[in-house]
């Protein structure tokens, strides 16, 4: 009964702060928006849907209990068996789908009905243990989190709930004179690629913007939304990320998320470098067979010898921090088609190179360059990202570090902390 009860008080604080979550990803009403959605409002995500779905799935794993019954030993056997099932789900996919095209069959569907039915069986067995792997994994993250000093006696506020599902996809919206997020409006998720090209091609010349589709890992609703995967470390990471952004949600950093573009950038970050080191210390602790190595130390030659000149090595990373810079000069200059033209240049470069970006345009710069836990690359020398870093190097625990963000509710704070009010 006291189980119950706990279990009813969570979904209850879920559903006040899905109402805050929810309220934060409204978009600001404006000309541009809602001239963008003459041409989405059929392919919209109904976040309000998926959230009572969802928290419908929470309180009936919650009634049913069935972690409880399970050994905590059997915990990782069922995590990393649910994944690799989601692999061979996947792999069955696309053996089907590599049967029915190739025109050297002429009966596809009866020589794939074998296939169909082990995908079936897979899916529905998938469907089953869902649940079940969810609270684990939140149990885990959990469990680290209080090892962490992020806990509220030892439980995270909010409860830590996540549900496994297609994220949908993000129409981003910037000006083409700048590279600014002005607009997020999410779609229906899979879209085909020829509706997604339509789409952003509508918009750009109806409102004389740069738009671009993304897709997405994850979204900080409640319960937090995660894309399928079969990468563990991934998964925790997201996890964790999606989670910070709902504590962040009930103090003022997280309230502030829309209100300009620099609290989009710190709340992001932050996430970004939060949820990896929670990832990590959550695959330190219960997976570490499957953590990734650590890099391994160069190698010391023995005797002196006349190496050969090093080929160059192609740098994604670089290559993006590069091309960054370049287009905000040109942007600054005036140079709007130059800077486009050459943003498809380095497109193509980079396809070269083996990266297969669809699109590189301002909206792209935009929506990436938010994630900057790391310096340079898509954020190119973006200041706000560099004072986050700079504020967790200078914190003693991520604990610290994330209650003292918490409370910001502005960039000028975040400048002041960090170097000390000069």
């Amino acid at each position: 009964m006291a189980h119950m009860v706990k279990r009813i008080l969570q979904v209850i604080i879920g559903c006040l702060v899905c109402v805050l979550v929810l309220g934060a990803s409204t978009l600001p009403p404006g000309d541009k928006v809602e001239q963008a959605r003459r041409f989405t409002r059929a392919i919209e995500f109904d976040y309000v849907a998926w959230t009572l779905e969802a928290l419908g799935v929470k309180l009936g794993q919650g009634a049913l209990g069935t972690v409880r019954y399970l050994p905590s030993a059997e915990y990782k056997e069922q995590v990393i068996d649910y994944l690799y099932l989601v692999w061979h789900i996947w792999d069955t996919e696309r053996k089907i789908d590599e049967v029915y095209a190739d025109p050297g069959v002429a009966d596809a569907e009866g020589a794939t009905r074998k296939l169909r039915m082990q995908l079936e069986f897979m899916k529905t067995r998938r469907n089953l243990v869902q649940p079940v792997v969810e609270a684990i994994v939140q149990s885990q993250i959990s469990a680290v989190l209080a090892d962490m000093d992020l806990t509220l006696g030892g439980q995270p506020v909010p409860p830590l709930l996540y549900h496994t599902t297609p994220p949908p996809d993000a129409l981003i919206i910037s000006p083409r004179d700048a590279i600014r997020q002005d607009h997020n409006i999410s779609l229906s998720p899979d879209m085909p690629t020829d509706q997604v090209v339509a789409l952003e091609e509508q918009v750009d010349e109806a409102l004389n913007v740069s738009s671009l589709v993304v897709g997405i890992g994850g979204i900080g609703l409640y319960p937090t939304m995660v894309m399928q995967t079969t990468d563990i470390n991934w998964l925790m990471e997201v996890v964790a990320h999606e989670w910070v952004h709902n504590y962040l949600t009930v103090h003022p950093l997280g309230m502030m998320y829309l209100a300009n573009p620099e609290m989009r950038i710190i709340n992001e970050t932050t996430a970004e470098i939060a949820g990896k080191e929670i990832g990590q210390a959550v695959m330190a602790r219960f997976y570490p067979e499957y953590a990734p190595a650590p890099a391994e130390p160069a190698s010391e030659t023995t005797q002196e010898t006349t190496p050969e000149p090093a080929k160059p090595v192609f740098s994604f990373r670089a290559a993006m921090y590069e091309t960054r810079l370049n287009v905000e000069t040109m942007l600054a200059e005036g140079k709007i088609e130059e800077a486009e033209a050459y943003m498809e240049e380095r497109r193509l470069y980079m396809w070269e190179n083996g990266y297969q970006i669809r699109k590189l345009n301002q909206a792209y710069f935009a929506f990436h360059g938010a994630y900057a836990d790391q310096p340079g690359g898509a954020a190119g020398e973006d200041p706000v990202s560099a004072a986050v870093r700079a504020l967790r190097a200078q914190s003693p625990t991520l604990a610290s570090f994330i209650n003292r963000l918490a409370w910001m509710w502005s960039y000028d704070q975040l400048k002041d902390v960090v170097t000390g009010g000069r």
